[in-house]
């Protein structure tokens, strides 16, 4: 009876959803508290309902109950226990249900953590929130019930993708929808103040952290993604410009671009129009990507190919939700008042051109991933937009990004005085061309595009140094207490910014140095790469808990010295009888030693296909990603935000004079 308690605990859930998405708006347009009360207690609701059917589900799969269809298609009686529960996610069905679940827990935290609000805008922000659950709760109920039950039940499963049979897809999937459905609140916070026509600094005071909690999610869900595929794909790549690795990546831009239009809307009371729209857009785009994901029109290891009654669904959805959200625009917009007015160098204009080249690059990207679908929708043949226009395309527009991240923080709000900046960075700006020109030179040559990554990480790197030399030189007391005493965004904001040009760094060099080599080799031979010499020992044979390996041993040495072993493995899984290669590599901070086994070329002989990677610096992209996200948790965990919302309950007023001050 399990499946059948889950399958009632989603209807229970659709209910309150139902509940939560129209008794709180419809009170607080007409002022009515008890309706407006309810809001809280039916989000609350919702998500225990929405945790029991999950949990009714990843249940299914520990025990192997192979008569709900889901099990039986996506486990297998002898997948090790951690994969069984991985697999509750593993399907189109269990990986919408947890999105669901994601929702509904984000809407309780906003139940729980905005108790100082408005009640009229809490009311709003959650019952939008309801709105979106009963979307996609009606949308799991009536075409992808993970709780169907098949008669007679299967007497084994078909086994979990091999490809997701990875401890990074335990984190992967959570951690990325996390980040995709948390713009769920920026854009509830968005439609709130539109439907209450309360278009000032308050709503987006009181989205920012949500919003910056949601990116930092995001963020770490790309990256894991991305580290996922490069240690299990055999590839040795970390980023294919896959769409559906676009289709994350999308809505990360424009949260990004979202994030710096809150600073200005909170700060300056300016951009309240263009912030709206970049919160409408952030979530639109999330929907986006889970109608490319699930709709079947995208052939992807990310993918899950399902029929088109499925995506027609989420399609018509997508449309309603970006269709009503900007037709409210379009009725608010032209009431909304110009916040306060600044020159042509300040702050708030280098933020809204940092946005503007944002949005240019997220064009970019959104054209190159749907204009082949449009094509062929068309009947116009079938085309491929690749890495060649990615990068002739996206880099040329982010260059200019990042060379305004250096300067963007340390100019003044409202106006700024160019001599003085350019006094202030010209021994940063000396130094990074120095570094740009220079370093190119000492790898392999003078290379174009090697420069000017070197140029904009340095430059990055230099500005946030800039910018704690000019914050410490104001403080009073010891070097460590002027540190401490800086606030926790500000801390955030250079970390976040540190990282990126950590990032850069590492995608300038492996992109431009790195070095590979497909090569045959039979017992006792070798080959070189990168100074290391690789020799074959030959393989065995080794039985995993669902699938039998051959797994190699290839002995890596410098200079006669040996320094390592890796154990390549090239794997039939016993259900599905597919084959995967799971390669080896030996990191550390300064470049990964990586080795995939390919096809048996004499299998008599013990001879294969070997490829061999020298990728230098890439364990810097992690790194980097890693300081943007502790940098964006940070940032959101500034007590300026706590004590404005605080504020925010008691004086109205008072809460944007607090964070002004503080700026």
């Amino acid at each position: 009876m399990i499946p059948e308690l889950g399958h009632f605990a989603l209807i229970v859930a659709l209910v309150l959803a139902v509940v939560q998405g129209t008794l709180p708006l419809v009170g607080a347009h007409r002022g009515h508290a008890a309706w407006m009360a309810v809001a809280r207690p039916a989000a609350q609701g919702q998500f225990v309902f929405t945790a029991i059917a999950f949990a009714c589900l990843a249940w299914s799969f520990l025990v192997n109950d192979f008569s709900v269809v889901n099990v039986a298609r996506n486990s297998f009686s002898r997948l090790p226990e951690v994969y069984r529960i991985t697999a509750t996610w593993g399907s189109h069905e269990g990986s919408l249900l947890l999105w669901v679940l994601m929702l509904a827990f984000w809407t309780m935290a906003v139940s729980i953590f905005s108790r100082r609000l408005p009640e009229d805008m809490v009311a709003r922000v959650i019952g939008v929130m309801g709105l979106v659950s009963v979307g996609f709760l009606a949308f799991l109920l009536t075409t992808s019930n993970p709780f169907l039950r098949m008669v007679p039940p299967a007497a084994e499963g078909s086994d979990m993708n091999p490809l997701l049979q990875d401890w990074g897809m335990i984190i992967h999937p959570p951690m990325l929808y996390m980040g995709y459905v948390g713009f769920a609140v920026a854009f509830a916070f968005a439609i709130a103040a539109l439907l209450s026509g309360k278009l000032d600094a308050a709503w987006a005071r009181w989205s920012r952290p949500w919003t910056t909690v949601a990116w930092a999610f995001l963020t770490l869900g790309i990256v894991l993604g991305s580290w996922w595929a490069y240690r299990e794909l055999g590839w040795g790549g970390w980023w294919f410009w896959d769409p559906t690795e676009n289709a994350s990546f999308m809505p990360w831009i424009a949260g990004t671009a979202l994030m710096h239009s809150l600073a200005v809307t909170e700060k300056r009371g300016a951009f309240k129009a263009w912030t709206v729209l970049l919160a409408l857009t952030a979530f639109s785009l999330s929907l986006l990507g889970t109608f490319l994901v699930r709709s079947g029109v995208l052939s992807s290891v990310h993918a899950f190919a399902t029929d088109p009654a499925r995506g027609a669904f989420i399609l018509g959805f997508l449309a309603v939700v970006i269709g009503a959200s900007l037709a409210l625009y379009a009725w608010r917009a032209p009431k909304m008042i110009t916040g306060g007015q600044f020159t042509w160098f300040s702050r708030e204009a280098l933020l809204l051109a940092n946005n503007v080249m944002l949005l240019a690059a997220l064009g970019a990207v959104l054209l190159g991933t749907l204009y082949p679908l449009f094509i062929d929708a068309l009947g116009m043949g079938k085309i491929s937009v690749g890495a060649p226009y990615f990068n002739a395309v996206f880099v040329p527009l982010m260059a200019p990004v990042l060379f305004l991240m250096g300067v963007g923080p340390l100019a003044r709000w409202k106006q700024a005085s160019l001599p003085d900046m350019v006094a202030r960075l010209k021994w940063a700006l000396a130094v990074a061309l120095a570094t740009g020109l220079l370093l190119p030179l000492t790898l392999d040559g003078f290379n174009a595009w090697a420069a000017l990554g070197f140029f904009l990480a340095a430059w990055i790197a230099l500005a946030v140094f800039e910018a704690f030399r000019d914050r410490l030189r104001h403080g009073q007391g010891r070097l460590p207490a002027r540190l401490a005493a800086l606030p926790r965004g500000f801390w955030g904001m250079q970390l976040a910014h540190f990282g990126l040009a950590v990032g850069i760094a590492g995608i300038t060099v492996v992109a431009n140095y790195e070095t590979d080599r497909d090569v045959r080799m039979e017992v006792g031979s070798h080959t070189q790469l990168a100074g290391y010499t690789f020799t074959f020992r030959g393989t065995t044979d080794r039985e995993g808990p669902n699938y039998h390996a051959a797994r190699a041993t290839i002995e890596v040495s410098r200079n006669g010295r040996q320094l390592f072993t890796l154990h390549p493995e090239k794997r039939i899984y016993n259900a599905s009888g597919m084959a995967m290669t799971e390669a080896s590599l030996h990191p550390n901070i300064f470049r990964d030693v990586y080795v995939a086994l390919g096809e048996p070329l004499d299998e008599a002989n013990d001879v294969w296909a070997v490829r061999v990677y020298h990728k230098p610096l890439i364990n810097w992209l992690w790194l980097g990603a890693l300081f943007l996200v502790v940098g964006g948790f940070l940032a959101a965990s500034d007590r300026r935000y706590r004590l404005a919302t605080a504020r925010a309950g008691a004086e109205p007023g008072m809460a944007g004079k607090a964070l002004g001050a503080q700026a």
